[in-house]
């Protein structure tokens, strides 16, 4: 027992379905009986009652059924009292629930009705037995009103499901009927998707165009491709197509398929193309669909770096919007024999932020950079962005190699040439830079001897001297840079050269200069090999261990080893934050009408899924905008009520 109620208080509950049922099972007569019983049976005078009407009992998502529950877990109740038992619930399994809470919480159930009561044996036996018919009376209304939906739905009849996209709800003829602005919308997404062959490609120029969904909310792949496999456009109305429990498809022999129903917008002919194209899309047997086919961005440039193979490409699992990254294996995971492997994998959803993500810093640096900048300064360059939260840092050799080529402008192993010339220049950059770092010694001399020495020296003295030195080291740094300069012309190719190709691609795509390039709206609007072309012009060689990049080989031969933070220290990657202000008008709008909302309603209003729903439903709940009741698949929302002084 999780609580003891000294105090008797009574809960009394009453629910009807509908504002039409007989006098005796009104919300008044509910009241009027239990308010009695409470008082001259139980001698309970301290009572509250939960009246919920029009509401169904097949199951238990009901604001104030919810509420009642959830002061009973508080403790402020020793009863709770009901007319019969079918006002709580028909369903068998969410009684049980209920029924194990309350003598958790050691609530006493009593139903007026049935006239038992659980504090005792008997009336515990009872309460199963009745429970048990009660479930069966549900089943069986249950298979009459489905009896009566397939007959509606033969003739033609809506039986109430969400009108689709293109369509708005007629009174007159209680059938939808054509929307003219809203099928607008619906032929252009057939047409998109004709020329671009992608539901991912049209959900991103849809949000670009800030197109809305019937709800108000963003496109994906998976609603998309819902508007282009609806035939109700071509005026074919389909009905018990799926399971209400877990929206799985039925067999074809249990579909109720009415054609030619009503006016449709779309052409059949229109229809039946895209629909080819989707079956072909998703087999594989498309055109566009084998351009696109095993192209693993990564291939052939990811190292595993516990063994040091060459990692196998292959595709990961499909997610909920359709979207298959591919998973990269270290070869050793396919030998015969299991002691060489090493288990090391990684996926294109860990890869893809970073490498571009980098590769936009590398260019940004590039563009930054000076002789003035420090080691820590392009290190900081580099790490911008979440997605390298969890790194320390990088190595040293690798940064100062960095700023060599950038800031300095040439690379020492670029001029180990075996050639006279080169080795005579060698020998003219060696000979400079010994004289340069003669008149830095010198110039410190002198300050030196100025500041702390017992020899007077007259201030003119030293700014003389100090103008002869500075004018000699300024022409050895000038004759530096020449050097360098006809050096890197000198080249076939240059250190960065490969980057202005990488700066052009980013350039073009308005990705350079972003403070983060979202991977997954770079792949909806550019075609795989282009980015494999692009990442693999920029980089020869990623290492890999732990499912995390260990260090990467950029094609002018510098590397970049990448030190992460020790697990501890390492900070919890932030969920998506899905921008909860531009949800909340259309939220707080249904919250008004509905009183309540579930997750999977959420799903619906906004076009998200399970996961993105239950991300921005948390975020509303942590900002106090809505409040939870309710637990597993009773849980709902509502709107928090302000406090008002």
């Amino acid at each position: 027992m999780k609580g003891v109620m000294y105090l008797k208080k009574a809960a009394l509950y009453i629910r009807v379905s509908t504002s039409h049922q007989i006098d005796k099972d009104s919300l008044p007569f509910q009241r009027q009986e239990l308010s009695n019983y409470s008082k001259y049976v139980l001698g309970i005078d301290d009572f509250e009652i939960f009246e919920d009407a029009g509401y169904s009992a097949k199951n238990t998502d009901r604001p104030k059924y919810q509420e009642m529950m959830s002061r009973i877990k508080n403790n402020e109740f020793s009863h709770l009292l009901v007319w019969k038992i079918d006002r709580i619930s028909r369903n068998l399994k969410d009684f049980t629930e209920m029924y194990d809470e309350l003598k958790d919480y050691g609530v006493t159930f009593i139903s007026k009705n049935e006239q038992f009561d659980t504090s005792s044996a008997m009336g515990e036996a009872m309460l199963k037995i009745i429970l048990v018919f009660a479930e069966l009376e549900r089943k069986l209304t249950a298979e009459r009103v489905f009896s009566i939906m397939l007959s509606r739905a033969e003739k033609g009849l809506w039986n109430g499901a969400t009108v689709p996209l293109g369509y708005k709800w007629s009174k007159e003829k209680k059938f939808p009927v054509i929307d003219e602005e809203e099928a607008r919308t619906v032929k252009y997404i057939y047409d998109l998707y004709e020329k671009k062959a992608s539901t991912s490609k049209v959900a991103f120029q849809l949000n670009s165009e800030q197109v809305k969904t019937k709800r108000g909310g963003k496109w994906t792949s998976k609603t998309v491709n819902d508007i282009l496999r609806n035939p109700f456009y071509i005026g074919t109305y389909r009905y018990n197509v799926k399971n209400s429990p877990n929206r799985r498809w039925k067999d074809e022999k249990e579909w109720v398929v009415v054609e030619n129903n009503h006016p449709g917008f779309v052409s059949k002919e229109q229809f039946e193309k895209v629909n080819k194209m989707l079956s072909d899309n998703y087999k594989g047997n498309g055109e566009f669909q084998r351009a696109n086919t095993n192209t693993h961005i990564f291939s052939k440039i990811l190292f595993c770096g516990k063994c040091g193979l060459g990692m196998n490409a292959g595709l990961d699992r499909a997610r909920k919007d359709g979207y298959r990254p591919s998973r990269y294996t270290c070869y050793s995971n396919h030998f015969t024999e299991n002691t060489r492997n090493c288990n090391n994998f990684v996926s294109d959803i860990t890869l893809m932020p970073f490498v571009l993500n980098y590769i936009s810093n590398f260019i940004n640096l590039q563009n930054k950079i000076t002789q003035k900048h420090s080691l820590r300064d392009i290190e900081r360059i580099l790490l911008r962005g979440k997605s390298f939260v969890d790194v320390e840092c990088i190595d040293r050799k690798g940064l100062e190699e960095t700023y060599i080529a950038f800031a300095v402008g040439f690379d020492d192993k670029a001029y180990n040439n075996s050639n006279e010339e080169e080795s005579a220049e060698n020998l003219e950059l060696e000979s400079l830079k010994k004289e340069k770092l003669k008149y830095e010694k010198a110039l410190k001399r002198l300050e030196d001897l100025f500041l702390f020495s017992d020899e007077a020296m007259s201030n003119k003295d030293f700014l003389f001297k100090k103008r002869d030195l500075t004018q000699h080291l300024e022409r050895v740094n000038e004759k530096l840079s020449e050097l360098h300069r006809r050096n890197a012309d000198m080249r076939l190719t240059t250190d960065v050269a490969f980057l202005n190709k990488a700066s052009n691609f980013l350039m073009s795509k308005h990705l350079s200069g972003k403070r983060n390039i979202d991977y997954r709206e770079l792949l909806a609007v550019v075609d795989k090999t282009l980015i494999q072309d692009f990442i693999q012009t920029v980089i020869d060689k990623i290492i890999v261990i732990d499912k995390r990049v260990h260090s990467i080989t950029f094609q002018n031969g510098i590397t970049h080893n990448f030190l992460y933070k020790a697990k501890e220290k390492q900070k919890m990657r932030p969920k998506q934050k899905f921008l909860y202000r531009s949800y909340e008008p259309i939220l707080i709008q249904y919250l008004k009408e509905h009183e309540s909302v579930s997750r999977k309603e959420v799903e619906d209003l906004i076009g998200m899924g399970r996961t993105g729903a239950g991300s921005i439903l948390k975020e509303f709940v942590d900002r106090g905008i809505v409040e939870k009741k309710g637990n597993s698949v009773a849980t709902r929302y509502f709107l928090k009520e302000k406090k008002t002084t």
